[in-house]
């Protein structure tokens, strides 16, 4: 499994544009599919809310990837 540390600057980031930033999607759209079929975990449970707010300390996984947000 990949780790990725995420260092967040702002009070929060919306799932869809993490993983376009890290480059787990190759884009927004691409993105907002990936959360929308369940590929996407937060805290371990499956999330389907494309622009869900993702805050410091909260894990986001897909598939063999893990981000561990950080502040």
């Amino acid at each position: 499994m990949a780790q990725h540390d995420f260092r967040l600057e702002g009070e929060y980031i919306e799932l869809n544009i993490l993983l376009k930033l890290l480059a787990l999607a190759p884009s927004g759209g691409a993105a907002k599919a990936m959360v929308a079929a369940g590929e996407v975990m937060v805290d371990g449970e499956v999330e389907t809310r494309k622009t869900r707010k993702i805050r410091v300390g909260q894990v986001v996984t897909v598939g063999a990837d893990e981000i561990r947000v950080v502040g």
